[in-house]
């Protein structure tokens, strides 16, 4: 009998927990009404209790001159190591708010992982190649994620109302809106951007370089 009741009270704790959750799709398109993959989609309650996601450790590598990957999504206080996996020597350097700092010129492993400790979009660079370039976007926001290819992004989250902010390196516009998750199954929500994304560098390949 005591194990049906634990068994039971699980059961409804599940239902409970069901109940309370709902899904998000979030669509990400250009100004022409194209899918916008890789675009990052982060989701801050505005109702209810906040909490930031747990830090996670990181690697962002650098090989045939670039970043790889060249675009991380990391919560607040986590780090993210920089090996350099090149054949030859790179120097990162990032001038951002968020994160100032300088890994003096190298190959392989010698440094220890870099903490953002910050929120915000931190730029890095390499002072010996221009055309490397990456980015790490710090969130204090509890859901975040990126697009796939077919410029979508979902998640399930308790019912509420979220802002929701999406971002790209390319972007000319800042993108912010409030969503309601209600108690339906889904909740669908498209974001077409007002202006069309900045050029394409001449120099470099990236994961954002699609359109």
């Amino acid at each position: 009998m005591r194990a049906l009741s634990v068994i039971l009270f699980l059961c409804g704790l599940l239902r409970t927990a069901n109940a309370l959750a709902g899904g998000l799709v979030v669509a990400v398109q250009t100004v022409n009404g194209r899918p916008l993959a890789g675009a990052v989609v982060t989701l801050q309650p505005l109702t209810g209790n906040s909490h930031s996601s747990a830090p996670v450790n990181s690697v962002m590598d650098q090989i045939n001159r670039t970043f790889v990957p060249d675009l991380l999504v990391i919560p607040v206080g986590s780090t993210v190591a920089f090996p350099n996996s090149d054949s030859v020597s790179h120097q990162i350097y990032s001038f951002s708010p968020a994160h100032r700092f300088q890994l003096p010129l190298y190959r392989g492993k010698p440094y220890p992982p870099v903490i953002f400790d910050q929120p915000g979009i931190v730029t890095l660079g390499c002072n010996i190649h221009d055309s490397m370039l990456a980015y790490v976007l710090v969130t204090d926001a509890p859901y975040f994620g990126r697009a796939d290819a077919s410029g979508s992004w979902s998640v399930d989250l308790p019912h509420g109302t979220y802002r929701m902010t999406v971002w790209q390196p390319r972007m000319r516009e800042s993108s912010q809106q409030d969503v309601t998750v209600g108690e339906t199954d889904r909740t669908e929500v498209t974001v077409r951007l007002r202006k069309a994304l900045e050029p394409a560098p001449l120099e470099g390949r990236h994961s954002w370089d699609a359109y």
